[in-house]
């Protein structure tokens, strides 16, 4: 959520980020809300006008009646309920006029990086920089779900009756697997500084709603039913939440924290091939990092978080790419983010397996987090980056560390957590 005193001051600037966002038909909510503005304002002022003239008819009316003056009393104690009735009247705009600007404010979407490229959608991002050989064995990789299937590694028939579409249990040594890749990116990241932490994994309406836009809100959120809570589809979620209303000390930013947690997602739409199995899925667990820091330093942070990601896939011999989101692939809160993908040698190409964004203010805004200045307070910034999604995640180590017997060549780092196995046999 951008400030309202950009809309006073510049509201071409703000036109043009939605422009280049390629949402013109949210140019019209700028003029609404500096219409709405300035009635407010209006209120505002009006109702101090009336609390003035309450008080000097209050004054009047105690000396009216010293001075035995009973019906001039009288007549200015009816000029006050009349004063009082506008002003109840003046709240209940006020409240209307706040609650609209508010919803609209939270509609129009953040001003991006001067550094975003200009473009409608995901296939106008930019690639930055490829890390790792990407390889091709010289033998046909199968679909991921063959591959996990002559594993023994997993169950979707069993999850369709329990679950329905979208879920699944993963078995033996895949699930072993996919616990040891979380383990190791909870143990990297530790290393690096940052505290780990497991979060609540349902939320209120007030936090999702301040962490997220209402399009992504709609599209990812399960609501439980009856409640004011909902299911996390990421753990930056309740993780940026723990800060709600806080009044932060300079001095001991800025927080880093490594979160682990389940996800839930609504994941709606139809996908092709290569995005059923374990790659879209309702349900599925990850390590995210998340930064709370100074304004001035979060374009530091924002290239550390990205490259910690790029530096734990090479860590598993498993080749990516860094893609610069463009102004369209954006949500409306991110200043600025870059995905991770990683080599799939079945598909000949890269896929998404992370995400790093810089919100700026936005979030901090929506959720009162500011920090104590000497002077004045003002909003933190906030970062989110995942770490790992094992199951995609899983998709890239499998393909990419495939014999041609169907075994799987379990990466160097990964095996502590494997107990000592340095590969896993087909059944």
């Amino acid at each position: 959520m951008i400030d309202i005193k950009l809309i006073r001051t510049d509201p071409n600037i703000v036109r043009k980020n939605i422009r280049n966002k390629f949402q013109d038909q949210k140019l019209p909510l700028v003029d609404e809300v500096i219409a709405l503005d300035e009635k407010i304002r209006e209120l505002k002022t009006e109702s101090d006008n009336l609390r003035s003239e309450r008080n000097k008819a209050s004054s009047q009316i105690g000396l009216l009646m010293r001075e035995k003056k009973i019906e001039e009393a009288n007549q200015m104690k009816q000029n006050v309920v009349l004063i009082n009735e506008k002003l109840a009247q003046n709240d209940g705009l006020e409240e209307e006029v706040s609650a609209r600007i508010k919803t609209i404010m939270m509609t129009i979407p953040n001003i991006i990086d001067d550094t975003v490229p200009i473009g409608k959608d995901d296939s106008e991002n930019v690639e930055i920089k490829r890390f790792l050989e990407a390889k091709t064995p010289n033998f046909n990789v199968p679909y991921h779900l063959d591959i996990i299937e002559k594993l023994g590694g997993i169950d979707l028939d069993s999850a369709r009756k329990v679950a329905g579409n979208g879920f699944y249990y993963l078995m033996g040594d895949v699930a072993r697997l996919h616990s040891a890749v979380i383990s190791y990116a909870r143990d990297f990241m530790i290393d690096k500084g940052f505290t780990y932490c497991i979060p609540p994994f349902m939320i209120r309406s007030g936090v999702v709603t301040g962490v997220m836009s209402f399009a992504e809100m709609d599209a990812m959120m399960y609501k439980i039913e009856g409640e004011d809570l909902y299911l996390i589809g990421t753990s930056e979620h309740s993780m940026i939440g723990k800060f709600i209303d806080n009044l932060l000390e300079k001095d001991k930013l800025p927080y880093t924290y490594t979160s682990y947690s389940p996800c839930f997602r609504k994941e709606k739409g139809a996908h092709g091939i290569e995005e059923r199995g374990i790659y879209r899925i309702h349900q599925f667990e990850k390590q995210e990092m998340i930064v709370v820091c100074e304004p001035t330093e979060s374009k530091a942070w924002f290239e550390k978080l990205y490259h910690y990601t790029v530096e734990l896939f090479t860590s598993m011999e498993i080749p990516v790419r860094t893609l610069e989101c463009c102004s369209g692939d954006l949500a409306d809160l991110k200043v600025k983010s870059i995905d991770v993908e990683a080599w799939s040698p079945r598909q000949q190409k890269y896929f998404e397996v992370g995400s790093c964004s810089n919100l700026g203010d936005a979030q901090a805004r929506r959720l009162g987090i500011r920090v104590k200045g000497e002077n004045s307070n003002y909003f933190a910034h906030t970062l989110n980056n995942t770490v790992v999604a094992p199951p995609r995640m899983l998709i890239a180590l499998l393909e990419n560390h495939l014999n041609e017997d169907g075994s799987i060549n379990i990466p160097k780092v990964l095996r502590p957590y494997m107990g000592g196995k340095d590969i896993i046999k087909t059944k």
